[in-house]
């Protein structure tokens, strides 16, 4: 792979002060005519930040894919001229990134610095431009009220990797596995090929994502495209935080309030209620038992006091229900946000556990490359802090333009059912499919 040579850069962040408040759509800012595969994304809830064009970045692969993107952007921000007239998370030098969940993977992990970059937090609305050392800056023109975005046309899904009448046995043969002792748990993933007639509007995909998993946070990164509820790790302020997610239900219609010790009064809900069969479901929990001890094991080297709940909670997503779990701790050996991304990937949430001997049934199994699918996805600022997801609910566009590589899959432990994974994966691909307007 061809030598990543940092460049020298210089950076400014200004606030702009006519786009303020609540309702800034930061995907309409992107100017009209940017390439759409060339966005880069980290939203939630109406806030995080969104960039384009390509002023520098970093290819790695293999075991050492984590540090080799670690030294090359310290030693950028190193040389870097920075002017931050805002100073909050996702301002100054800011890179993009989206590793490879396997390190031998086909594919590239990257780092991508982005040539403008606007954010929004807590109702400020800021604008960053980078250029190489002596050369003016970008001066872009900030879209203006939302457009009307065109469609792709009709889309078609057919099987990718293994076909879903095959599925169900593979997930026996990882039941097996299982049974026999090689593993206590697997996360097994498949793909699906959604084609369609025009040209694929990642920009549309990521409007139509934030729309309806607002709750969730938006990423795009060198044609990845996503929509992930679990955070991998976040390091602000010199504390990390971890969500997990395992243990998966699907979701048919808006329930009433689920009854707590905390809220006694709600009434009691009925006993066909998906999110009672979650929190009582022996496989569920299981599930979730080792995806939370892998992530707290990871973390504890490099945090105090690692705070780590008993019993998880109840994750509402338009499509699904997860057993989720919230870890945090001071971080205390000065470790940057992708030095904790290392240590934790891969979590049992999307390998399993023992992790080396999940991997390589994933790879027996699968039949398939993921890519960077199921890999850390999110940015790093010039301090190292930042924010890291695992790529789910994804799809990844590819070189035709018209069609994406869709990704779903889930955890398999002893008590796992086939058809029913079967069915979870459909229901986890439910996301990309509305994105792309099915």
């Amino acid at each position: 792979m061809t030598p990543n040579v940092p460049p020298r850069l210089c950076a400014r962040t200004v606030e702009v002060t006519d786009r303020t408040g609540a309702d800034v759509d930061l995907l309409t800012l992107v100017p009209p005519g940017v390439a759409s595969a060339s966005v880069c994304s980290w939203i939630r809830e109406g806030e995080g930040i969104v960039g384009w064009g390509r002023v520098a970045s970093c290819l790695t692969a293999g075991t050492e894919r984590f540090a080799v993107a670690e030294r090359w952007w310290a030693e950028v921000c190193a040389a870097a001229t920075v002017r931050d007239e805002v100073t909050l998370p996702g301002t100054g030098m800011l890179a993009f990134g989206s590793f490879t969940f396997a390190p031998d993977s086909a594919d590239a992990s990257r780092l991508v610095v982005p040539e403008v970059v606007v954010g929004r937090r807590d109702g400020r609305v800021w604008l960053t431009t980078v250029a190489p050392e002596g050369l003016e800056p970008p001066q872009p023109t900030l879209g203006g009220a939302e457009r009307v975005r065109a469609g792709t046309g009709p889309t078609t899904f057919v099987d990718g990797s293994v076909s879903s009448a095959q599925w169900p046995s593979v997930i026996s043969s990882a039941v097996e596995h299982i049974e026999a002792g090689r593993v206590d748990k697997v996360v097994l993933a498949r793909d699906v090929l959604a084609r369609s007639q025009g040209p694929v509007d990642l920009q549309r995909v990521l409007q139509r994502l934030t729309q309806r998993y607002a709750a969730t946070w938006t990423f795009a990164v060198d044609g990845l495209v996503g929509a992930t509820p679990e955070m991998l790790v976040r390091l602000l302020d010199g504390r990390a935080r971890s969500r997990v997610l395992a243990g998966t239900v699907r979701r048919d219609s808006e329930p009433a309030p689920l009854v707590t010790e905390a809220h006694p009064e709600l009434a009691e809900p009925h006993p066909s209620d998906p999110r009672l069969r979650l929190i009582s479901s022996d496989k569920d929990l299981e599930e979730h038992a080792f995806a939370v001890r892998s992530v707290a094991e990871a973390l504890a080297p490099h945090c105090r006091d690692l705070q780590v709940p008993e019993e998880p909670f109840v994750l509402e997503l338009p499509d699904v229900y997860h057993l989720a779990s919230d870890l945090s701790g001071p971080a205390v050996d000065g470790a940057t946000s992708l030095r904790l991304v290392a240590a934790l990937h891969p979590s049992a949430a999307v390998c399993g556990t023992p992790a080396p001997e999940a991997a390589r049934l994933i790879a027996e199994l699968e039949q398939m490359d993921r890519g960077r699918y199921a890999g850390p996805v999110g940015w790093i600022d010039a301090d190292g802090e930042g924010d890291w997801g695992i790529a789910l609910r994804c799809g990844e566009l590819l070189e035709d333009g018209r069609t994406m590589r869709l990704f779903a899959g889930g955890g398999i432990v002893a008590a796992s059912d086939p058809r029913s994974e079967l069915a979870e994966t459909d229901v986890k691909l439910a996301a990309m499919r509305h994105a792309l307007g099915d």
